[in-house]
């Protein structure tokens, strides 16, 4: 079944998947195969369909994340029924590596571990399919959006990786808001050997010129990564090539670091941005260096390469200043104590860390009562010193165990 679905896909747009796989998965005994995809603010879960509503009108058949089975099916990572009472039709997580989709919604005429392997198997292809057709869908970006996009967060969404990755050595994830708004923050992670570069960036304003700099930086950053270059020269490369394109009237401040994910060894450079935070059990590590100018100021001053040993269990911690120093009606920041705070509280329940991310983020618009002034991003990167299980890098990531069906 999963052959001849591979082969149907090959010529099909994505629109058509959710009808080829009801019929593929139909021939094994999977029936009433519907697949719902998650808004970019992971609030609702919506079925794929031909033709989404436009950007801002619901669709009639989305589903809550809060409160719904289905919703903790997808916050959890976990295969779940619908119903106690009837155990027939189960919620199934659809995610794309480590990185959170949707659900896959399957009715079994008779339960078993084989037939619920086979059901999780399935989302997994379902989400290959998905993410292999949604570069060249426009119904895919109309479905996923709550309402209207700016040109500036159109910009950025299309420029970064998704937002988790894993590997039996680290957890990366990341969030950012306002969604539909953001101009000037970006986030970027990748690997090399035994390497993981991670990077990220808010540049100066709000407007579609912000998202033009971050753009040009992120882009320049890649360029002389690719080159082979060191943090301090990309750092000037960065520098340089803002100033060359806005003479001095746009910069971004960025943390560019490299993480050996073996020994744990972590380099970086600041650029009149705020150092990365280490999570540390129940304490946070706020690591000092000397930063240089904002990047695209053409100062042409040195940069200090900083250098620190991470512990087993550290959290290393990348954010914008949209997450510290945002205010609600009384004045009050954020602050760095309630972000890490929450932080702290929630590592305790032993959720997946994207999921982390995706409560901090709805906590951190609740106390400013959904109007954000500023682009608020993190990027979390977990590290365990010793490589993660099988099981362990499933749980930590939100991925359905294969040895804890239901």
């Amino acid at each position: 079944m999963f052959g001849e679905l591979i082969s149907a896909s090959h010529t099909s747009t994505l629109e058509q998947i959710p009808g080829l796989v009801s019929e593929h998965a139909a021939r094994v005994g999977l029936c009433d195969v519907l697949i719902y995809l998650a808004d970019l603010q992971q609030e609702v879960l919506s079925p794929l369909v031909a033709e989404p509503a436009p950007a801002g009108e619901r669709e009639s058949e989305e589903i809550a994340v809060e409160g719904t089975v289905a919703g903790r099916a997808f916050q959890h990572g976990k295969i779940m029924p619908a119903t106690v009472r009837d155990p027939l039709q189960w919620w199934v997580p659809l995610v794309d590596g480590t990185d959170r989709l949707g659900v896959v919604s399957v009715t079994l005429p008779a339960v078993d571990h084989d037939a619920l392997l086979d059901m999780e198997r399935l989302a997994g292809l379902v989400a290959l399919l998905v993410v292999s057709k949604r570069p060249l869908s426009d119904a895919y970006a109309r479905l996923v959006r709550r309402r209207r996009m700016s040109v500036s967060a159109e910009m950025e969404w299309r420029l970064m990786p998704q937002r988790t990755f894993a590997t039996d050595r680290l957890v990366i994830s990341a969030v950012m808001e306002p969604a539909y708004e953001i101009s000037g923050d970006v986030y970027d992670y990748s690997f090399g050997g035994t390497k993981a570069h991670l990077a990220i960036f808010d540049a100066m304003g709000h407007d579609t010129g912000a998202g033009l700099t971050a753009n040009l930086a992120l882009t320049t950053l890649r360029n002389s990564r690719h080159e082979g270059d060191g943090l301090a020269v990309s750092a000037a490369k960065i520098d340089r090539a803002l100033t060359e394109q806005f003479g001095g009237d746009r910069f971004a401040t960025c943390v560019v670091a490299t993480l050996d994910i073996v020994s744990g060894h972590l380099e970086w450079v600041c650029c009149g941005h705020y150092p990365p935070v280490i999570v540390r059990r129940r304490a946070t590590v706020e690591l000092d260096c000397s930063p240089a100018p904002p990047a695209g100021t053409g100062l042409g001053l040195p940069v200090t390469v900083c250098h620190t040993q991470l512990q087993r269990g550290d959290r290393l911690l990348l954010y914008t200043d949209g997450i510290t120093e945002a205010r609600n009606h009384h004045g009050e920041e954020f602050g760095m104590e309630r972000f890490t705070d929450f932080l702290i509280r929630h590592q305790a329940d032993e959720l997946p860390v994207p999921e982390t991310l995706r409560r901090l983020i709805r906590h951190h618009l609740d106390y400013h009562e959904h109007r954000l002034r500023d682009d608020a991003t993190v990027l979390l990167v977990e590290w365990p010193g010793s490589p993660y299980s099988k099981r362990e890098a499933e749980a930590i990531s939100g991925v359905p165990p294969e040895d804890d069906l239901p």
